[in-house]
């Protein structure tokens, strides 16, 4: 299920954001579900071997807007929305329910007017797909340095194990959330019109003066494979940090 909301700014009619939002976005979704829901997520999530699946994704905000470079800033000029989409049915009602409640919300320094909200079901996805990211798509493998140091390694959408390593993501998810095996295991992503320019460096804040940095891609990709890992990938997100504002895709 995916939710499409849009918010009207109360100053100005103009919104300015950190430059790096996601992590706001992020804690901002959080707040708007039941407290026991966000905990579950936040702290275990669905669970499949050493790895645990929050189940939602985001997309990047979306609307008029100029980026302000020196000082990391964004602003929105009149309204602006996201995405956001999840297999968890609840999880998006009780979303959708607290926003319809609360009238004005607030994000970041900004008080916010919900001036719309749409809910619609996942369209039927069939082999093949064309698709475009609406949030920059990354997966990554955890490499150890000769010195013992870790090192966090992100592939290019032109490199053999990008396929390969978001077919394993979304298998795992599948796992996480049904407790069974998917019908078919066949999956594999293309890029199909993805630059140098597709490319995104997101900074991802949860400390004030602390951040991690992540590599991720939009562009249009073509996806092949099982209709049901595909329909999974549409809802939970592809790739990894799919929670943190990453991997959301429409079908073209």
């Amino acid at each position: 299920m995916r939710l499409n909301i849009t918010f009207n700014p109360l100053r100005e009619r103009r919104a300015i954001f950190p430059l790096n939002y996601n992590y706001g976005l992020q804690s901002f979704i959080y707040r708007h579900i039941s407290k026991k829901l966000a905990t579950f997520l936040h702290n275990r999530g669905y669970i499949m071997g050493k790895r645990s699946f929050k189940l939602f994704t985001f997309s990047r905000l979306l609307g008029n807007f100029k980026i302000n470079f020196p000082e990391e800033k964004i602003v929105f000029n009149g309204p602006f929305h996201f995405y956001i989409s999840s297999p968890l049915n609840d999880f998006i009602q009780q979303f959708a329910e607290d926003l319809i409640k609360s009238g004005e919300v607030r994000l970041f320094e900004e008080l916010l007017v919900v001036s719309s909200l749409e809910v619609s079901t996942s369209p039927p996805l069939s082999s093949p797909l064309i698709i475009k990211m609406l949030s920059p798509l990354t997966i990554y493998s955890t490499l150890f340095l000769a010195e013992g140091k870790k090192k966090t390694y992100y592939y290019s959408p032109f490199e053999k194990e990008f396929s390969r390593l978001i077919k394993e993501n979304l298998i795992k998810k599948y796992q996480a959330l049904y407790r069974i095996n998917p019908s078919g295991d066949d999956f594999v992503i293309i890029p199909v019109k993805v630059t140098k320019n597709s490319e995104k460096i997101i900074k991802y804040t949860p400390g004030k003066n602390s951040y991690t940095v992540i590599k991720g891609w939009m562009g249009l990709y073509k996806l092949e494979g099982c209709p049901r890992l595909i329909h999974l990938g549409y809802e939970a997100g592809l790739g990894s940090k799919n929670s943190q504002g990453f991997g959301m895709f429409e079908v073209r």
